[in-house]
């Protein structure tokens, strides 16, 4: 990933932009570490597979219109994001210049309208697949476009060399939030969905991405039941049913995040959890993290050690 403070090479045929270095600071100082624009695009991706109630976690699984309408949903959820305003001509106005948005599966490959001549655009990658994302800011003119082509609607895409010299990166392949269910082996999806009840799925999701980040988006689609987070949850959730195993799971809250520092695991932000077998800490845990519940000092479980019933976490309590 680029950092904020990088200068961005700009290409030696065109001048200097000044309302293209306006939009690229106003961008960049609402989100200087990528954090709002990686969101927006997970939230895309999550609505568009829309997992509670199709169970679909792949690109592929959509249907054609689907895919077709991933655009429309960047422009609205990055939009949603940054409040930008409408845009007088073009979708946005930021800083007070007209900028169109435009997404593509395809890196550098947008098409872009006759109506967009002359004005900014924000081009947006993203790969679920990949796991990463780009952003970058262009002028469209006749030189960065490709020769008219007599199309029905008149789009052009970037030419080889404007993709190569004419964008100016804000982000250039950054981390996508992970949807977890892409990383996981045949097997291990195929045990989790098994179930034919939701709660039973949600048991088995846990048990197999120990130490991993996992999101709500994704319980969302292993659970497909209303209130899916409840499933989580102690009091019938997965938290009461994998404790007698040894496993906890640590949700966005501050004290079970203090726990997961504590451990060395990741610490999961708003809407995740990340799940742990722990052990109790003995002699021959001497260089592992520990922290202490109910009393008692725990490690991270190695394999080799039993299988004892994992401590009650704190109640929930937020930073």
């Amino acid at each position: 990933m680029t950092s904020a403070e990088t200068l961005f090479p700009v290409s030696s045929v065109l001048p200097p932009d000044a309302e293209l270095a306006r939009v690229r600071a106003k961008i960049l100082a609402a989100d200087p570490c990528d954090e709002i624009f990686a969101a927006a695009l997970r939230r895309t991706f999550d609505m568009l597979l829309d997992g509670q109630h199709t169970g679909r976690f792949r690109w592929e699984e959509l249907h054609k219109t689907e895919k077709t309408h991933a655009g429309t949903l960047v422009e609205i959820n990055l939009q949603r994001a940054f409040n930008f305003a409408d845009g007088n001509k073009m979708d946005y106005s930021i800083d007070g210049i007209d900028v169109d948005c435009k997404y593509s599966q395809d890196l550098g490959r947008w098409m872009i309208p006759p109506e967009a001549m002359g004005h900014l655009c924000l081009g947006v990658w993203a790969s679920d697949d990949a796991g990463l994302w780009s952003a970058g800011l262009f002028r469209v003119t006749e030189e960065v476009l490709t020769k008219k082509e007599g199309n029905r609607d008149g789009k052009r895409s970037l030419t080889a060399a404007a993709r190569k010299n004419a964008v100016h990166w804000l982000f250039e392949d950054a981390p996508l939030p992970e949807n977890i269910l892409l990383r996981l082996s045949e097997k291990d999806i195929a045990a989790i969905f098994a179930s034919r009840y939701g709660t039973q799925r949600v048991h088995e999701l846990f048990r197999r991405t120990q130490g991993r980040i996992v999101s709500r988006g994704v319980v969302a689609t292993v659970a497909q039941q209303d209130d899916f987070m409840k499933r989580v949850r102690y009091n019938g959730g997965s938290r009461s049913a994998l404790r007698p195993e040894g496993i906890v799971i640590l949700g966005q809250y501050g004290n079970h995040q203090a726990v997961a520092q504590g451990l060395g695991l990741p610490v999961p932000g708003a809407g995740e959890s990340v799940s742990v077998r722990l052990a109790p800490w003995t002699t021959k845990h001497a260089n592992a993290r520990s922290v202490e519940l109910e009393g008692i000092k725990w490690v991270v479980a190695q394999e080799s050690d039993p299988v004892v019933e994992a401590p009650l976490l704190p109640e929930p309590r937020e930073r």
